[in-house]
């Protein structure tokens, strides 16, 4: 999906950064052997863990720092965003689809340094290999928890 918007980079990757949490994949495992119930887990993940849109941050790649010495002078970053807790539901129906659980957002400044454009691929697309109807439908929520958010970044 392309998303277009006039909102500036530094508005976009605002808005993204206030509606995720941050995450510590060696937080997220320690929380996981400390828990003693999936319950107890599930409540430490969301209190440390996501953000108002369901969503942490596991990694974040600045390309645009690195394309400036080829001469490039755009910023870009590509966002690794997830969720333990949907994860969870979709490798249960799949294992194969813990590949694609984490998914990513290209946030590109344009090069008149005024528009931005978001890029990422329809997490369900990715995920559901074959037919498997409770994955499908897990991974449709998915897409639809993700185009929320990303629309919650670049709405005018």
């Amino acid at each position: 999906m392309i998303v277009d918007t006039p909102l500036s980079f530094d508005e976009v990757t605002r808005r993204l950064r206030n509606e995720r949490g941050d995450a510590s994949i060696p937080g997220i495992i320690a929380l996981a052997k400390e828990a003693r119930t999936e319950s107890e887990y599930i409540g430490e993940i969301t209190k440390c863990y996501v953000g108002r849109s369901g969503f942490m941050l596991f990694g974040e790649i600045d390309h645009g720092g690195w394309l400036t010495a080829f001469g490039i002078k755009r910023r870009t970053v590509r966002l690794i965003l997830g969720n333990p807790l949907i994860a969870k539901a979709m490798i249960r129906n799949d294992v194969t689809a813990g590949l694609f659980a984490a998914v990513e957002l290209l946030v590109t400044e344009y090069e008149d340094r005024k528009e931005t454009n978001p890029v990422y691929v329809r997490p369900s697309s990715l995920i559901v290999v074959g037919e498997n109807g409770p994955l499908r439908q897990v991974a449709n929520a998915l897409d639809t928890k993700f185009g929320a958010l990303v629309t919650s970044a670049t709405a005018v």
